[in-house]
């Protein structure tokens, strides 16, 4: 399949938007997308960087609907409809591999949660299933049976390519008259009487009335510039690529230990991908790729999945992840501000439910009614007038 590349018009940046969306990642290209789609004539985004060149980067994204709270359940699955048909719409091949997704549980109480979020599931249709571990052993040669007491799977869940969807979603919001400002960083956000009335950058100003904050771990700071709190922290978070292995390795889940954090999957092609939520990680800005996490990952491998243990770890990846106090998004429309939309803080999960929150944005933009409510993921809930959501299946 052959598509023409993104154009960046060299043009001086336009005077007035009818929406800036501010964050070239896959939650920005997702919201311009919908928002062109649905006809809205003059929306622009601004990328400080390139696109995808912040945690959208990253070499193959989960995408799952194996969440214990009802509202990411849906996210998740109305994301996974849009991933896998969008060869057709938006129209591009993001490599969708549905392998499943595999929790390892090793003890009883990660057992019970998890089976109470299965029963969640299955009420919404989700085909997940407490497995045994002979079962999760079958379906992932690597994990050592013998070390789990169950472990949860879905059939339905798997990875696809994030730049791919990036550009695939930024491609044919521009065909539908969108423009793309890359290198583009936003110095201020004006308000007056308490409404949207422009933005700043190093390019220049442009009149708009709507901004859609998208910017990822740099949302904190682009919230305060209208005077929106958007409590997001960044958090380094990195991979390691094994390279081509032989034999190749077999096909196989996306496997996860939900004690240690640690994760491995295929890297679609004869490699695999390792990676671990390192907890002496401290917050920061810094994308440099190390190696002091492997030591933590080889420890919980010997435990799970002993052939992996001494893999070595031919390349890596270091991006950022945009944390909340909860680790749930932050999705709605400033209550303060008026013409302030955000999307950001999905920490870790924005990638495989980012089809569904451009549509919401669309709907929140348009004033219609969204598919699901998203009320209580609004950023309102830190300042004590909402209750913090809470989520079981953080990895």
């Amino acid at each position: 399949m052959v598509h023409s590349a993104l154009r960046n018009n060299s043009a001086p940046l336009p005077r007035t938007a009818d929406v800036v969306v501010v964050g070239g990642g896959v939650v920005g290209a997702s919201v311009a997308f919908h928002l062109a789609e649905a006809g809205v004539g003059n929306v622009l985004v601004l990328e400080r960087d390139r696109p995808a060149s912040g945690s959208s980067g990253k070499p193959i994204g989960g995408i799952r609907a194996q969440f214990s709270d009802p509202l990411n359940i849906r996210l998740g699955q109305r994301s996974l409809e849009a991933w896998q048909a969008f060869t057709s719409r938006p129209g591009t091949d993001v490599g969708v591999d549905r392998v499943g997704y595999l929790f390892l549980l090793a003890g009883e109480a990660e057992v019970a949660t998890f089976q109470e979020a299965v029963d969640v599931q299955n009420e919404l249709g989700v085909r997940s299933r407490i497995i045994t571990p002979r079962e999760a052993h079958e379906l992932c040669p690597y994990v050592d049976p013998r070390s789990v007491l169950a472990a949860a799977h879905s059939p339905d869940d798997g990875y696809a390519l994030p730049r791919a969807a990036v550009h695939g979603y930024l491609r044919a919001a521009q065909q539908l008259g969108a423009t793309l400002r890359t290198r583009c960083s936003v110095t201020a956000v004006d308000v007056e009487a308490g409404r949207v009335t422009a933005v700043r950058t190093t390019a220049g100003t442009v009149r708009t009335p709507t901004v859609v904050c998208a910017a990822g771990p740099w949302s904190r700071a682009v919230g305060a510039m209208a005077g929106v709190t958007l409590p997001v922290t960044p958090l380094r978070r990195q991979i390691a690529l094994t390279g081509p292995m032989s034999p190749a390795p077999p096909r196989i889940p996306f496997t996860l230990d939900f004690a240690s954090t640690l994760y491995f999957h295929n890297d679609g092609a004869d490699g695999l991908v390792l990676g671990l939520s390192d907890p002496r990680q401290e917050p920061g800005f810094g994308r440099e790729f190390s190696r002091e996490w492997l030591e933590p990952f080889r420890e919980a491998a010997g435990r799970r999945a002993p052939a992996l243990a001494g893999l070595p770890a031919a390349s890596g990846w270091a991006g950022l992840y945009e944390m909340t106090p909860d680790r749930n998004a932050l999705i709605g429309r400033s209550g303060d501000v008026s013409g302030f939309l955000y999307a950001t803080g999905f920490s870790g999960h924005g990638f495989l439910q980012a089809p569904a929150v451009g549509e919401i944005v669309r709907d929140l933009y348009l004033e219609r009614t969204p598919f699901i409510d998203v009320g209580p993921l609004s950023a309102a809930r830190f300042e004590g007038r909402a209750t913090a959501r809470p989520e079981a299946h953080i990895i």
